[in-house]
């Protein structure tokens, strides 16, 4: 995949932290769900925290490791994949970039 302009490395350096904070709030926020469900034993409870956190540490690993400028668009793709950039944010990069992330979701979204 080709590599990104400068301009929209800059701006997915600054929102990699944010979106990576975005993540792990709403993980945490599914883990208090799932050990707070009173009509599961405690047992039950942890082993589906367990199996939640384990998935989530996949996708966050896919999403956020190996952030490179080669790898951008795939980091891109990942992050709006997950609903983690507001509109706004998408609109600070180029047309270009915004419409190859997008265009790579479009089947995904019909």
């Amino acid at each position: 995949m080709k590599s990104i302009r400068e301009s929209d490395w800059k701006v997915l350096r600054r929102l990699h932290p944010v979106a990576l904070e975005r993540y792990c709030e709403r993980t945490l926020g599914e883990c208090v769900q799932v050990a707070t469900d009173g009509g599961e034993s405690a047992h039950a409870r942890y082993l589906a925290l367990y199996r939640l956190v384990k998935a989530r540490d996949k996708t966050l690993a896919m999403a956020f490791d190996d952030l490179r400028r080669s790898t951008a668009i795939t980091t891109l793709i990942a992050l709006v994949g997950l609903d983690l950039l507001t509109a706004a944010e998408l609109d600070a990069l180029s047309d270009e970039t915004r419409e190859i992330v997008l265009g790579a979701l479009e089947p995904l979204r019909e």
